[in-house]
């Protein structure tokens, strides 16, 4: 059983758990706390395709020389910091 939790008018399945959203300027968010208190991360470029059309093999994140550029490149080894979206789009997303 999953207890849904409501925050700024969102339903999230749980914290540290990203959903897609809905339009705006970010494709995921997740919830999560940041010393005591709840925040939404939001991360993702909306036009980056993470599925092939039509399949459930991801565009571009499967391959693994792609995933080691965009990693070094975005200094992922160095993000730990879960209330930030870089942390999000390194280890979540890619």
């Amino acid at each position: 059983m999953s207890k849904e939790i409501r925050y700024a008018g969102e339903v999230f399945k749980g914290y540290n758990k990203p959903k897609k959203t809905s339009g705006g300027n970010k494709k995921f968010a997740v919830l999560v706390k940041n010393d005591g208190k709840d925040k939404i991360v939001r991360f993702g470029d909306p036009k980056m395709q993470h599925f092939k059309e039509g399949s459930k093999e991801k565009a571009g994140h499967g391959d693994e020389d792609r995933r080691k550029n965009f990693k070094s490149r975005h200094n992922c080894d160095e993000k730990k910091d879960r209330t930030k979206p870089g942390y999000w789009s390194c280890n979540w997303s890619w």
